[in-house]
């Protein structure tokens, strides 16, 4: 999801001193973590704010490939909590974007049928091609994923359970809440009241009920 360089400190010996990134780069990067970590955490208006100091360091670039990336990142954290909203402020630039960002669109939103694994963020790769949810190692990308996987139809019940622990041991209240509801849903297909009940208190205590 990230696109904005690590920033390297200038050599003092050797290699000599190299430029700094723009402002608007840090900045958006800085507003885009604090955004992620505000939704994922149920903080929306906090989200929201952050959200928009990111889109406004980008769009003064004028670049719509730059615009899409703050956009991707948010329709990302949107998939990551099962929130499938067709990325409106991402469909907007989509005729400009690069092809992988056209990727990373598709593979969010579930359009995996002839998508071309190598434009996608290396993290995603696998999961493409049918590797394991666990083989994630970044919790982000993992939640992520998860959320791919489960809007092409193709999340298992072990993918589910990992995604809960995940967004339970990040304290993600956001996707946890989300994910405790999709294990909530199959225990009472299945008829499982015990497990039913175990999920409901979780979900309870979750959301500040309990």
């Amino acid at each position: 999801m990230r696109f904005v360089p690590v920033l390297i400190l200038a050599l003092l010996a050797g290699c000599g001193s190299k430029p700094l990134p723009p402002d608007w780069q840090a900045n958006a990067k800085g507003s885009l973590d604090a955004f992620t970590d505000d939704y994922l955490k149920g903080n929306s208006a906090a989200a929201e704010a952050e959200f928009r100091r990111a889109r406004l360091e980008t769009t003064a670039t004028g670049r719509p490939d730059h615009v899409a990336q703050v956009e991707l990142v948010r329709c990302a954290a949107h998939a990551a909590s099962l929130v499938f909203d067709l990325c409106p402020g991402y469909a907007a630039l989509a005729a400009d974007v690069t092809a992988e960002q056209r990727a990373y669109a598709d593979y969010l939103a579930g359009r995996w049928q002839g998508l071309n694994a190598a434009l996608l963020p290396e993290q995603h790769r696998p999961v493409l091609g049918g590797g394991q949810l666990a083989a994630v190692a970044d919790p982000l990308a993992r939640m992520v994923a998860a959320g791919a996987l489960f809007k092409a139809g193709r999340i298992t019940p072990e993918g589910i359970a990992q995604a809960v622990d995940t967004a339970s041991n990040q304290g993600w209240r956001r996707p946890l809440l989300a994910w405790l509801g999709v294990q909530a849903r199959r225990a009472e297909a299945a008829g499982d009241a015990a497990s039913l009940e175990q999920i409901r208190k979780r979900i309870a205590l979750a959301s500040g009920q309990r």
